[in-house]
């Protein structure tokens, strides 16, 4: 019996054996005649079945990692605007805002002529503790010199950032010392908050400033509106605008603290990303008090899911001008090496359906990267009208219109005053010599400075110190002709962007904010909403020829790329 099964299977091992052999034969024929691209093409691996054949075949010996570095960012980039690849060097730096801290020496940094710059230490951080000061210079890291034109950004953060209980030595410079300090720092994981300010806007408005969505921004809300709490908030605003986004899962909780129970907050969608919902429990400690949101074209992603959540609920009242419009759903892949990719894997849509993606065709898209600058040549910054809605319609829970694929646009909206606006103005901020020029006098003055505590008196006594005289002799000797009329005409615009820097550089961001705010056309609108109990959204009524009223549109400031009220770009360490 055995035999016979044995004589049964053998002219198929037989066959096996030929097509094996014929298999190899081709194999090896294919690769010595330089000619694999038959079984590449056949096969699903040709990516990486090409690489191979560079690092076996090409002329010149390549760097493989180094091409695969390369390659990744474009392959991505054929997919959608924000599926992106960030190497081994960038994961630490591109997760920290997210993660809520990071560990290093606790300051916040500019480089000015080719010098780091100590612009604010972090309260009882280790920078502090040991000794370090703003106005600092740092000239040193362990020994080895840190000026130069080579001095970036990264390579700070590179030499200063390290892991928790490590110690830096840093060579110092200070404000009227000849002699170089010599501080030794030893690292500490330092906080990183998200929601930068919560104060009284008055005798009963709340005001908290969000700036990103991360770890711990749900806990830091909570707290910020017991503090409020403890003051008697009676309504809040709620301030969004810059605020590029983060986790999903941080604007859910948030919205879910204003939402009755069982209401859509969001859902996701995508190919391989079953349909998920996100409602609110009822748990929240503040649905029935009188909300505003404030957005701008810096409000991304997960703050369009809360100002979404917010009007599509008729929860309470959008404000200002146009969002971003990013509505895909990114995941984090790890690679081996310790490089990381940010994968779209669905799509977010608000609770009346709509997607807030604003159109992008697949590579590299010039028209999406230049989509603002493009908003405000057709005017939209300054005319409601010049907003052109092209996505489809769909209605909040009372019944307003409302429209998808490109942002959302504000219940309210406020237009870009430019009757102060010059291009002596513009040239001035776009330069950065008012930066410099702030930092330069606070520098010099900081001792006199030390002595105000607060925006407000700090504010009274710069109003007395000529500080638009002084800047405009300032960028006449930098390169900036002076021109006597536009300054004139500016002069509250520069007035007010250089003591912002100043407040800043002195104090915190909350106390730049609490400047800034004061002369808010959106923070005024806001508060005349709440005077006149107009933050509940009302279902629309019908006019006189039958038609419903459809809700303001919203312009956009192109200022808001440049002027007072924008953040300079601080770097942490």
């Amino acid at each position: 019996m055995s035999t016979n099964r044995q004589n049964r299977f053998s002219p198929l091992w037989l066959a096996l054996a030929a097509v094996l052999g014929i298999f190899i034969g081709t194999f090896y024929a294919n690769h010595f005649s330089g000619n694999r691209l038959n079984i590449i093409n056949s096969g699903s691996n040709k990516l990486s079945n090409l690489l191979y054949i560079i690092d076996d075949q090409y002329v010149d010996t390549v760097n493989m990692a180094d091409l695969v570095e390369k390659a990744m960012p474009q392959i991505l980039l054929e997919l959608d605007p924000h599926s992106v690849y960030i190497s081994a060097k960038d994961v630490q730096t591109a997760n920290d805002d997210l993660r809520g801290s990071f560990s290093g020496v606790g300051i916040e940094f500019i480089i000015r002529n080719d010098t780091l710059r100590v612009q604010n230490v972090i309260s009882n951080g280790p920078a502090e503790q040991a000794g370090v000061i703003a106005g600092d210079k740092i000239v040193m890291v362990d020994d080895s010199a840190f000026t130069g034109k080579d001095l970036s950004n990264e390579e700070a953060m590179h030499r200063l950032k390290g892991p928790k209980g490590t110690r830096v030595k840093l060579g110092i410079v200070r404000y009227g010392e000849k002699k170089m300090r010599e501080i030794t720092v030893k690292r500490d994981e330092i906080p990183m908050k998200s929601v930068t300010a919560a104060y009284m806007l008055d005798d009963e408005t709340g005001y908290v400033k969000i700036k990103n969505f991360g770890e711990n921004t749900y806990n830091e809300m909570l707290i910020a509106l017991a503090e409020l709490s403890m003051e008697g908030f009676q309504q809040l605003v709620i301030d969004l605008r810059g605020n590029t986004g983060g986790y999903l899962q941080s604007a859910v909780q948030i919205a879910n603290q204003f939402l009755p129970k069982n209401r859509l907050i969001v859902y996701t969608e995508g190919r391989r990303s079953p349909r998920e919902d996100f409602y609110s429990d009822g748990r929240g400690s503040h649905r029935d008090m009188p909300l505003v949101v404030l957005i701008d074209e810096g409000s991304a992603s997960a703050s369009e899911i809360l100002a979404g959540a917010i009007q599509d609920n008729d929860r309470g009242t959008i404000i200002g001008r146009r969002s971003f419009g990013k509505g895909l759903v990114q995941k984090p892949v790890e690679f081996t090496d310790g490089s990381m990719m940010r994968l779209t894997i669905a799509r977010y849509y608000s609770p009346s359906g709509r997607c807030i993606q604003k159109p992008y065709v697949s590579g590299l898209d010039k028209d999406y990267e230049e989509d603002l600058l493009m908003r405000y040549q057709h005017g939209e910054f300054f005319s409601q009208d010049s907003i052109k809605h092209t996505g489809p319609e769909f209605h909040t829970r009372n019944g307003r219109l409302v429209y998808g694929g490109g942002g959302i646009t504000p219940d309210i909206f406020v237009p870009e005053d430019t009757t102060d606006y010059t291009s002596y103005y513009k040239e001035a901020a776009m330069s950065g010599l008012i930066l410099q020029f702030a930092y330069d006098y606070t520098d010099a003055n900081r001792e006199r400075l030390k002595d105000f505590d607060d925006e407000v008196s700090l504010v009274h006594y710069l109003k007395r110190q000529n500080l638009v005289e002084q800047f405009a002799q300032y960028a006449d000797k930098h390169g900036l002709k002076r021109r006597n009329l536009m300054i004139q005409r500016s002069r509250r615009l520069l007035e007010q962007y250089i003591m912002s820097r100043m407040v800043y550089n002195m104090l915190d961001e909350q106390a730049w904010l609490q400047y800034l705010n004061q002369d808010d056309p959106a923070i005024r609108e806001t508060l005349r909403i709440f005077r006149a109990g107009e933050a509940f959204p009302q279902a629309p009524q019908a006019d006189e020829k039958g038609k419903k009223n459809k809700r303001v549109a919203a312009a956009y400031d192109y200022r808001s790329t440049h002027h007072v009220g924008s953040m300079v770009a601080l770097w942490r360490a």
